[in-house]
């Protein structure tokens, strides 16, 4: 009697193996022979769409081809393709599963061998150049009818997919022109109906912003874009609170992962910490501390900055609550639900990698500070350096938008803002929750002044420094421009900026050969000026004015050597001549309120026979000697040049969706959508 072990037949007294081949990939493999297997055969087509396609099968096969093979198999490949298109006009369920599942694996098939000398012969050895408008016609409207009409999530799904495999076959989305077909034929509409219904968002929600995200960004310096224009004057509400909160969730789920991997890190500390008590096996971190990772999304992180950046309706969504609870996880005595097919992001994120939001945030932009939080605190691979940077040039977009900056500062706004703060040798890693509701400007601050005292090292991010510091700087102009009291601890943005520049006067040698940290410098120094010439316009009180004299007086030697260090860099006809000499002329006014009071504090220090002055006898000399101090009037101090992508950022947002393509094609396997997980799905159904 022969023995059957899975897809293999083991015949009787032999030990070989004799694999049983589906009858479906004689087909193929006559396809693949440059035959026609449909001649004669009436209802062949009709048939070979009820067979199960074998994705993985075909993708192997014509990704092992040679250019000019593909080239002699173009009219049975534009036959399978025409035909599976076809197939899709149909509602017999497993057809159309067998028909999209064919179509991934053709496009992706194809797309596996480097045409980059046959022009556009992918969409010709695809489609068919005499075809291809119709036909890509045809097909984007049947995706969208299923999309947006009455079927099954699993289909929907497959259907998503088909569209995402045809926006990531090559790494350059711009360089792939079968986008020009959903540039002609628009799933925009498709897309903002499925963010609209709270269900449809559940379900394909990440696959949806995932496919408008890429489609924003074909082309986006070259031409027109269509997604780009409708996206821009977007105005449906319902759509974009969708959109909001398919981002806010998929941050939530990090940043509670990133809370729970903490919490974990802290309690093997404390376990380690105790088991090395008693001369355990354990060894201790090298730094005294864990540093926890979780690997960050750009993603759903780039879809928020295109969203913010390209349409203002948008900016509304973010200061207004439109997180949706995840559903609950059924108990054991619920009756199973038929397994469905894994969505981009499950795919993205395998075993459960992706965690659910535990808590409801309280809106997009308190989750997007807190996510901004936890991505910031490691800097060591380019991946979260990258990640980082889109944080603060959300950061940007937002602090220089009027609108913005209004709920930003509003007292009636208020939300409590957990911070991650990271590990370093003076503290251990913790979540900083402000218990006390404050507006979220306060917040935003909290965050700046966290990463630069966080991340002034040797190999200093003086990018992300100058993007820190102009957040600062914008919101510190807006303040002064609507003339807004920001009750908020200002000291400590004092206290971290004289810290940098500390920083960089202590590791000069080793920085100026690699950056220009005068420029930095300069913006530190004009923030100071722009508190000292504009201060009593915005500063909460006039104590705060005062401490603000109080501190640049207190750390007189750090503006004093940064004054030396400019001016004998603009004096020795070095890389950064012009920016030291610039930077010795921001510092006129410091100085002059440093030489000011310095003499008259040593003066009543000498009367009072003291060595030191109490900061509140210091503060009395700085009230009552104001009317004698002279500054220079400095120019431009509130203003900066605005956020532009083009062409500054071009480089870095191309870079950026090459790796989210690279991630979804890693990462994402068409051949996982098993035929039987949907058959089940319209079985329940029925």
């Amino acid at each position: 009697m022969p023995r059957f072990k899975g897809t293999t037949l083991l015949r009787q007294g032999s030990d070989r193996k004799m694999a049983l081949k589906e009858k479906i990939l004689d087909i193929y493999d006559a396809f693949f022979k440059e035959q026609d297997p449909s001649r004669g055969n009436a209802n062949f087509w009709d048939e070979l769409f009820l067979l199960k396609a074998n994705v993985k099968y075909i993708e192997s096969e014509l990704g092992a081809m040679d250019p000019q093979r593909l080239l002699k198999l173009k009219e049975n490949i534009n036959m399978l393709f025409y035909h599976s298109v076809a197939a899709l006009r149909e509602d017999h369920p497993i057809r159309l599963v067998n028909a999209l599942q064919t179509l991934c694996a053709l496009v992706r098939g194809v797309h596996k061998r480097t045409l980059s000398d046959h022009g556009f012969d992918v969409i010709n050895i695809l489609i068919g150049f005499d075809a291809a408008e119709s036909l890509m016609t045809n097909l984007v409207e049947r995706l969208n009818s299923i999309l947006t009409g009455v079927y099954s999530v699993s289909l929907k799904n497959l259907a998503l997919r088909l569209l995402l495999v045809l926006a990531t076959v090559t790494d350059n989305v711009s360089q792939n022109t079968i986008l020009e077909y959903l540039m002609i034929n628009s799933v925009f509409e498709s897309i903002l109906q499925i963010l609209g219904n709270p269900s449809s968002r559940q379900e394909h929600g990440y696959e949806a912003v995932l496919l408008l995200t890429l489609l924003v960004n074909y082309r986006k310096y070259e031409s027109a874009n269509p997604y780009i224009v409708k996206l821009s004057i977007m105005d449906d509400e319902l759509a974009l609170t969708g959109l909001g909160a398919v981002i806010s969730l998929t941050l939530a789920s990090y940043n509670s992962q990133f809370k729970l991997e903490q919490d974990d890190t802290a309690y093997t500390g404390w376990f380690s910490a105790i088991t090395n008590m008693v001369g355990s096996m354990f060894v201790a971190d090298t730094n005294g501390h864990t540093q926890t990772r979780i690997d960050p999304d750009n993603c759903i992180l780039l879809a928020l900055y295109e969203a913010v950046h390209l349409n203002r309706n948008f900016l509304t969504v973010l200061s207004h609550n439109h997180a949706q609870p995840m559903q609950p996880v059924p108990s054991t005595s619920c009756p199973p639900s038929p397994p469905a097919v894994p969505s981009a992001a499950q795919s993205l994120h395998p075993e459960g990698s992706l965690p659910a939001a535990t808590e409801t945030p309280t809106n997009i932009l308190v989750t997007f500070l807190t996510y901004c939080s936890m991505v910031m605190q490691d800097l060591k691979e380019e991946r979260r350096q990258n990640n980082t940077k889109l944080c603060i040039i959300i950061l940007t977009c937002i602090a220089e938008d009027q609108y913005a900056n209004s709920f930003l500062h509003d007292a009636n706004l208020s939300f409590r803002v957990p911070l991650f703060r990271a590990p370093m040798r003076h503290r251990k890693a913790s979540t900083e929750m402000v218990w006390a509701s404050r507006p979220l400007a306060c917040a935003v601050l909290d965050l700046m002044v966290e990463f630069i005292m966080s991340h002034m090292m040797k190999c200093l991010p003086l990018d992300l420094y100058l993007r820190c510091t102009g957040v600062i700087h914008r919101i510190l102009c807006y303040q002064k421009k609507c003339r807004v009291r920001l009750h908020y601890p200002w000291k400590e943005v004092w206290t971290a900026l004289i810290s940098l520049l500390k920083f960089l006067l202590s590791n000069e040698s080793s920085l100026v050969g690699k950056c220009n940290i005068f420029e930095l410098s300069c913006q530190v120094v004009n923030l100071f000026n722009l508190f000292i010439t504009y201060g009593d316009t915005f500063l909460p009180t006039p104590g705060s004015y005062d401490e603000l004299y109080y501190e640049l007086i207190r750390m007189h030697q750090v503006f004093d050597n940064l004054y030396s260090m400019a001016l004998r860099h603009s004096t020795n006809n070095g890389d950064y001549k012009i920016t030291a000499n610039r930077l010795t002329s921001s510092l006129v006014n410091i100085r002059a309120i440093i030489n000011h009071f310095s003499p008259k504090i040593d003066s009543k220090s000498a009367a009072n026979k003291q060595a030191a002055l109490t900061e509140e006898q210091v503060l009395e000399v700085v009230r009552t000697n104001y009317d004698t101090l002279t500054l220079k009037l400095q120019d431009s101090l509130d203003q900066y040049e605005r956020y532009a992508e083009k062409p500054k950022e071009t480089a870095f947002f191309t870079l950026l969706v090459r790796a989210i393509i690279g991630d979804f094609r890693k990462n994402v396997v068409v051949s996982n959508l098993e035929q039987q997980s949907v058959l089940q799905e319209f079985s329940t159904i029925q």
